[in-house]
C-alpha cells in the first residue's frame, strides 16, 4: 500500500476523529441503551407493561379511551395500541388542553389507568432525542447525521490503518496483549477490537442515516423501486365533516374488523390523524413472522369507521419492504436477543473508540515532545 496514501489517511483519521468524537461517544452511548429499551422499561416502569391481575374477558376500549379523554382532558387522540400478549396493559397516547402530549397506560380487563406520563418526560423519549437530535432539533439530526457519515469513514480508514504490511504480523494484529504497558493495550484495544466490529458497526452507522437524511432515505428507493419517490403512508378521507353518528364502540369495531382482515397473531396500533383530511391508520404487526416489523395496514373514516382500503405487507414496495427493515437491523432486534447483544457490544466499544484515540494521540503528542 502506498506510503503516502497510508499517511493522508491517517491525517484524516485522526483529525476527523477528534472533531466528531464527542458525539460519536453520545451517539454511541445512548444508542446502547436504547438496544434494550424495552427489557429496561419494562422492569422499572412495570405498570405500564403488565396488569396484576388476568381478567376473564377485556373490555371495550371505547369505555376507558372515553374515561379518559373526561378525566384528563384530552382534546386529541393519537394512538391506541394493544397487544396479543393477555398480561399487557393498553397504551394510549393523546393531546392535552396545554398541548401536552400525554401516554397512559390501562388495564383492559378493567378500564383503570394503571399510570401516566408526559411523552417528553419518559426517560427513553429524552434517550432517543439525545441520540437523533442531540436535544437541538434539526440542527441536531444533521450533527448527528453528519457524525455519522464521518464515523463510517473512521471505520473504512481505521481498517485501512490496521491493515498489517506483511501476513506474518497478522496475528498481532488479531490479539491484545494484555500482559504489555498500558499504551500497548490501549493501542490494541482501539485497533483490534475495532477490526472485530467493523462490519457491525458500519452497518448500524449507515443504517442510521436513514433519520437524518432525506437523501439516503431516498436512495434506498431508488435502488429498490427505481424512484426516489417514496409510496404514501396515508389515505384521504372522503367524510370531511363529522355526521355526529353514535360512536359507542367506534375504536373497538375498528380493530375487531382489523383482525377479521389479518387473522394472524399481532400487536394492533390505531394512528388518528389529528387533521379531517387523512383517514384511521391501523397497524397490525405480524408476531408470527421469525423477523420483526413485517406489519400489515387497513384505513377507516374517522368519521365513520367505514374501511376504506387494505394493504397487506405483501402488496408492499420493495422499497418499503427493505425500509421497515432498517429498524430492527439498525437497534440489533433482527434475529432477537442474539443479534440485540451483538449490538449492545459494539456500541458500548464504539463509545470507547473517541476515548482510546485521543490516549493515542495525546501518548504521540507526549513522545514528540
Amino acid at each position: 500500500m502506498n506510503k503516502t496514501f497510508k499517511k493522508n489517511i491517517g491525517f484524516l483519521h485522526l483529525w476527523l476523529g477528534l472533531s466528531s468524537g464527542l458525539i460519536v461517544f453520545i451517539v454511541a452511548l445512548t444508542g446502547s441503551i436504547l438496544v434494550f429499551e424495552d427489557e429496561i422499561d419494562a422492569f422499572v416502569n412495570p405498570e405500564f407493561y403488565k396488569v396484576s391481575t388476568l381478567g376473564t374477558k377485556k373490555l371495550p376500549v371505547d369505555l376507558y379511551v372515553n374515561t379518559i379523554q373526561k378525566k384528563y382532558n384530552i382534546t386529541e387522540l393519537d394512538r391506541i395500541q394493544t397487544y396479543q400478549d393477555p398480561a399487557r396493559t393498553v397504551i394510549i397516547s393523546g393531546t392535552d388542553a396545554d398541548k401536552k402530549d400525554q401516554i397512559f397506560s390501562v388495564d383492559p380487563y378493567t378500564g383503570k389507568v394503571l399510570a401516566s406520563i408526559p411523552e417528553k418526560s419518559r426517560f427513553f423519549s429524552v434517550v432517543l432525542d439525545l441520540h437523533r437530535h442531540l436535544i437541538l432539533g434539526e440542527v441536531g439530526k444533521f450533527i448527528t447525521g453528519c457524525s455519522c457519515l464521518i464515523f463510517a469513514f473512521m471505520l473504512i480508514s481505521g481498517l485501512i490503518l490496521w491493515w498489517p504490511k506483511k501476513i506474518k504480523n497478522l496475528k498481532q494484529r488479531l490479539t491484545v496483549k494484555w500482559s504489555a504497558s498500558f499504551k500497548r493495550v490501549n493501542w490494541d484495544f482501539h485497533s483490534n477490537f475495532g477490526f472485530y466490529s467493523f462490519l457491525f458497526l458500519l452497518i448500524i452507522s449507515l443504517t442510521g442515516l436513514t433519520w437524518s437524511f432525506k437523501w439516503f432515505e431516498s436512495s434506498i428507493y431508488l435502488l429498490a423501486d427505481g424512484t426516489t419517490k417514496k409510496p404514501s403512508a396515508k389515505v384521504e378521507n372522503p367524510t370531511k365533516v363529522d355526521p355526529k353518528l353514535e360512536k359507542t364502540f367506534f375504536y373497538q369495531n375498528i380493530f375487531s374488523k382489523t383482525d377479521s382482515i389479518y387473522k394472524y397473531k399481532g400487536d394492533t396500533q390505531i394512528r388518528i390523524p389529528s387533521d379531517t383530511i387523512n383517514s384511521i391508520m391501523v397497524i397490525k404487526l405480524n408476531l408470527e413472522k421469525s423477523i420483526p416489523n413485517i406489519s400489515s395496514m387497513a384505513y377507516f373514516d374517522k368519521y365513520t369507521g367505514e374501511l376504506l382500503k387494505i394493504k397487506p405487507y405483501e402488496s408492499f414496495s420493495r422499497g418499503d419492504k427493505v425500509r421497515r427493515l432498517i429498524y430492527p437491523i439498525h437497534t440489533g432486534s433482527i434475529y432477537g436477543y442474539p443479534t440485540k447483544i451483538l449490538a449492545f457490544l459494539v456500541c458500548l466499544f464504539a463509545a470507547t473508540m473517541p476515548i482510546t484515540g485521543l490516549i493515542i494521540w495525546l501518548g504521540r503528542k507526549k513522545k514528540k515532545k
